[in-house]
């Protein structure tokens, strides 16, 4: 299964156009591979996604095609999970305009 459809399936990100922006981003790896939206994904996989502040880190249980909003967090065990302080976040530059 592709990385974006399990992401969406999954419900770690609520729908796949958003989850293949992410991908495509560079804020996905597996494995410690950077993934694009297109990487296969298999069960015993890591899974590292960067949110900006948050950062989470999970492992593949099973990877099913459709489950129900119940059981998607089964289909996945939570590694890590960590927030970036705001001296840890880039800060953009002022337009000077």
């Amino acid at each position: 299964m592709r990385i974006d459809k399990f992401l969406k399936v999954s419900r770690i990100i609520k729908r796949r156009t958003l989850a293949k922006e992410v991908c495509d981003g560079d804020r996905v790896m597996i494995n410690g591979r950077r993934a694009k939206a297109g990487t296969e994904v298999k069960p015993g996989d890591v899974v590292a996604i960067d949110f900006g502040r948050r950062q989470l880190t999970v492992q593949i249980i099973e990877v099913r095609e459709n489950v129900r909003a119940a059981e998607a967090k089964e289909l996945y065990e939570v590694k890590a999970e960590t927030f970036k302080t705001e001296s840890e976040l880039p800060h953009l530059e002022d337009d000077p305009e």
